[in-house]
């Protein structure tokens, strides 16, 4: 019984299994799914996902009803001055990325700001701030996509780079390891974690709340960003709307994974997870032939019943 609780208290397990058993039933599906290569491709649209969904991650973890919702308009944004300004260049590249990740964290610093010190609701704020962003991407490209991508980012993000397996699984794997190393082991962390569950609590233990707001929304527009150059890599190219369609994904595969909407508890293992199942559902989803509406309607209605399954649990606990 002690172990049926211990599966039951852990959502990241339970993705991991999940995405195994999803890929295993494409090769009932569809036969020739299940193989390698295929394996390899699922692991890097996963990767992609799970780059744009860790600063999510982390603004859901903060509590206060938090998610970022100017998370697609950034990725967006990072993508088009990424292109624009490397033109095609190597030489160019580390003057993009820069760029595109200061615009990134300033835009997260203006949403912090918001939530942080001028008390309005995360949701407000980063759905005005999208709109915001969306405006200056209109500004800067004059509806023009101006640029080029540099075959560097092709090279070392979707290529192939060891053992067949892409540049941007082992960029996933290094970000992994470094949002654990600053949720596990760092004092941001903790209190990140304790400002999740208790914001009250946290501030009479000496824990200055507003700061760790304006870090956590500061890193989601970071993050975000170089899942727009990611992304650029990946795609080669850019449109007005490259970022939208990983905005509801992002929250999916957070909830997916196990971390509390209200805060407090979750990882980012489990994200990965999340981001992994949500492929997997989109891909055999695809490979049925289904049409696009009806993919989102599933994605909408698998989000719908894990939140209320997971809620469920929490109140168990409590």
């Amino acid at each position: 019984m002690s172990r049926l609780q211990s599966l039951k208290l852990n959502p990241p397990l339970i993705a991991l299994l999940l995405a195994i058993g999803l890929f295993f039933l494409g090769g009932i599906i569809r036969p020739g799914f299940v193989n390698a290569n295929q394996a390899i491709n699922i692991v890097r649209l996963a990767a992609f996902l799970g780059i744009i969904a860790a600063g999510q991650t982390l603004v859901i973890l903060s509590g206060g009803e938090g998610i970022d919702l100017s998370i697609g308009a950034v990725v967006t944004l990072a993508a088009i001055l990424a292109f624009r300004l490397n033109d095609g260049q190597n030489a160019l590249v580390p003057y993009a990325l820069a760029v595109a990740l200061a615009a990134g964290t300033f835009i997260g610093l203006l949403n912090g700001l918001g939530v942080a010190f001028l008390k309005i609701p995360p949701l407000v704020m980063t759905l005005g701030m999208a709109g915001v962003v969306q405006g200056l991407i209109l500004a800067i490209t004059q509806g023009q996509m101006i640029g080029d991508t540099a075959p560097i980012m092709g090279r070392y993000i979707s290529a192939p780079l060891l053992l067949g397996i892409p540049g941007v699984v082992f960029i996933w794997l290094i970000l992994a390891g470094l949002i654990w190393l600053l949720l596990e082991r760092s004092a941001y962390g903790k209190q990140l974690f304790g400002i999740g569950v208790n914001r009250v609590t946290a501030r009479l233990s000496g824990v200055r709340v507003p700061l760790v707001v304006l870090v956590t929304y500061s890193l989601s527009g970071l993050l975000a960003a170089f899942g727009g150059f990611m992304l650029l890599g990946f795609t080669q190219t850019v449109f007005m709307n490259l970022g939208g369609p990983y905005l509801f994904p992002s929250v999916a595969a957070v909830v997916v994974g196990g971390t509390a909407l209200s805060g407090g508890k979750g990882s980012y293992w489990g994200t990965m997870a999340g981001a992994l199942v949500l492929t997997l559902i989109t891909s055999l989803l695809t490979a049925m032939q289904l049409p696009e509406a009806f993919r989102q309607i599933t994605l909408g209605v698998i989000l719908l019943v894990l939140i209320s399954v997971y809620g469920r649990q929490r109140g168990l606990r409590q």
